[in-house]
């Protein structure tokens, strides 16, 4: 009985210890006044902004800035890699990462090329 016991004390500190650990890496969608508000990491969606300086390399950091579809406002960018191999053909851009002094610091993008499927719609 007391094996039993054991047993489900350690069986329920692992399934509570999964629950916690998945709950912390979700991140959310937001758009980019959201982005700019939370504390946490986020994932942002937009377009590259048009009326910005160009994208460009700045030590091992890639710039650029980020425009909200919906709203039209935009956030400076930061991603700590080279530029992804499809940037110039991106459709939209997911940047995932937290804001920090006005910048997005972003640790991964997810280009979202447009479908060659697309046009056969």
């Amino acid at each position: 009985m007391n094996r039993m016991l054991v047993l489900a004390a350690l069986v329920l500190a692992f399934v509570g210890y999964a629950g916690w650990s998945f709950m912390d890496s979700v991140t959310p969608y937001v758009g980019i006044r959201e982005a700019k508000a939370s504390a946490s990491s986020v994932q942002v969606k937009g377009l590259l902004a048009k009326e910005a300086p160009a994208p460009k390399m700045d030590g091992n950091d890639f710039v650029f800035t980020l425009q909200d579809e919906e709203t039209g406002e935009t956030l400076p960018v930061r991603y700590h890699g080279m530029k992804p191999d499809q940037f110039d053909e991106a459709h939209h851009i997911v940047a995932i990462g937290k804001v920090k002094g006005g910048v997005f610091e972003a640790d991964k993008l997810l280009i979202k090329c447009p479908s060659k499927y697309e046009s056969q719609k």
